[in-house]
């Protein structure tokens, strides 16, 4: 029988090694992070274990994958460390030396738009650093910034700010924070040639036709189809992708119509190839936003780097 846990007896460093596992989802990671050994973390793991009667990570592919135990105690873990480490030694951030990497989600429209200015403030201003771009895999990336596999989010978020925007209005502190970084919006887009690309775009003739879908998740139902059954109306759709500069290249060699915003157009890299047309329904403008949990654990950095989006955004003007 497995002797009752004594919380004197736990060794704090061992929840420092089981939220850098976490976090990573990889023991070489986690120990490279953490400047220990590889060895050394899968002690600290086992002991970890034996204390609270858990494998709480158990091995998949090259990687592991938590226990539903792991994935309860963490949030509390990773919160209680962070606020020790805000007490005891505050965040600072300096862009001229750093080299910690940071993870954006974002989707490639929007990467296509930002990173090219990005990436020249950052080899201006702090030329250690380093970058990694994840996808996202739909509109709500809050999931990403919990298991810490980004720590900031750039995108069209709406639901994320409709909860954000009630949760404040019933006086809770939403565990997120946000800032605007651009407006845009969608155009249809078809290629040259295509019997839609002059004159005029109407709602039948648009419905009528048959439609590309970008779609993160790969649902075959989008805001536009939301806006259409609003009118009554629906569309076709023939294809669905989960990538922009994809949804483009298609639509440049078919009969296809597609939603890009129009920012993306000019990135394509094709777009000599592609025409633009407004589209023949009212759709919400597209609100880019920064999106990152409000106790970060690159709390710091991740407001010099939202300084640089906001810089990136403004040339965009």
């Amino acid at each position: 029988m497995t002797p009752p846990f004594n919380f004197r007896s736990l060794d704090l460093n061992l929840l420092r090694v089981f939220d850098e596992v976490m976090a990573e989802r990889n023991l070489t990671r986690a120990a490279a992070n953490l400047s220990i050994t590889q060895p050394a973390v899968s002690n600290a793991l086992r002991r970890l274990r034996e204390l609270l009667d858990d494998e709480l990570l158990v091995r998949k592919g090259h990687g592991v994958e938590p226990t539903p135990r792991a994935l309860a105690i963490w949030p509390v873990v990773r919160q209680s460390l962070e606020m020790l480490q805000e007490s005891l030694v505050p965040d600072s951030f300096d862009p001229a030396t750093a080299t910690s990497p940071l993870v954006l989600a974002m989707a490639d429209s929007t990467a296509a738009t930002l990173i090219p200015s990005l990436v020249e403030i950052v080899e201006r201003e702090a030329p250690g650093l380093a970058l990694r771009v994840v996808p996202l895999i739909n509109r709500d990336p809050r999931h990403l910034l919990n298991e810490a596999s980004a720590d900031l989010a750039v995108g069209y978020f709406p639901a994320v700010l409709a909860d954000l925007t009630a949760e404040a209005q019933s006086g809770g502190l939403p565990e997120y924070e946000t800032r605007r970084l651009y407006d845009g919006q969608y155009v249809a887009v078809m290629r040259k040639g295509h019997t839609l690309a002059n004159g005029p775009l109407s709602l039948d003739d648009y419905c009528n036709a048959r439609h590309l879908l970008v779609s993160f998740s790969g649902q075959a139902w989008g805001f536009i189809d939301e806006a259409l059954a609003l009118l009554g109306k629906q569309r076709r759709i023939a294809l669905t992708v989960n990538q922009y500069a994809t949804a483009a290249r298609v639509v440049a060699h078919s009969d296809m119509v597609t939603v890009l915003p129009k920012h993306f157009v000019p990135l394509t890299g094709i777009a000599d190839q592609l025409q633009q047309q407004p589209l023949p329904l009212d759709v919400t403008a597209v609100h880019v936003d920064a999106l990152w949990l409000r106790r970060s654990r690159h709390l710091a950095a991740t407001a010099w780097l939202l300084g640089a989006f906001q810089r990136a955004a403004h040339a965009l003007v």
